[in-house]
């Protein structure tokens, strides 16, 4: 594969790394500000999760709170994940691109 090429596939990952980073860190945001809001939802007041098109009671605030923390902890792992490709891609980009700059 010719270098340039390489270097536009580069990128590209590097592009797309960063928009999966950006759409995880919303989405923990999200998780993070409705796992605050669960624990601090008044107890006299009814708690209440979409499932699908559905709205249904939660009886059990403690366990939600737990799945939320949990996902909110995947979320990281994946963040995590992503930024350490993003590095190593960003290391990628700065090579070829001194290779190309050596070339011309």
């Amino acid at each position: 594969m010719e270098s340039m090429e390489q270097f536009q596939i580069i990128v590209s990952e590097i592009q797309s790394a960063r928009q999966q980073i950006a759409g995880l860190k919303a989405q923990i945001l999200e998780l993070e500000a409705t796992a605050e809001a669960v624990k601090n939802q008044p107890k006299e007041l009814a708690l209440h999760q979409q499932l699908g098109g559905v709205l249904i009671e939660v009886s059990d605030r403690k366990s939600l709170h737990e799945v939320l923390l949990k996902d909110i902890e995947s979320l990281n792992e994946h963040m995590s994940r992503f930024e350490t490709r993003e590095k190593e891609l960003v290391s990628s980009y700065e090579e070829l691109k001194k290779v190309l700059e050596g070339s011309q």
